[in-house]
């Protein structure tokens, strides 16, 4: 299986236990949800700034 390094050490998945195993899966799913917001905030944070754009273009000249 895969190699882990956790603090500079290197285990062998295959080695650990169940509930080391099952706590590496987590932590690689939470790794993965996190990159998957951060692409989706970048996205949303686009989005408003174009938003922001047109309502500036949108508001009355003479206020």
């Amino acid at each position: 299986m895969a190699k882990l390094s956790i603090d500079g050490k290197e285990y062998d998945s295959a080695s650990l236990s169940e509930e080391a195993r099952n706590n590496m899966l987590n932590t690689k799913y939470c790794d993965d949800k996190i990159a998957e917001l951060k692409r989706e905030l970048a996205i949303i944070q686009t989005a408003r700034n174009a938003y922001a754009l047109a309502l500036k273009g949108a508001l009355p000249k003479d206020a």
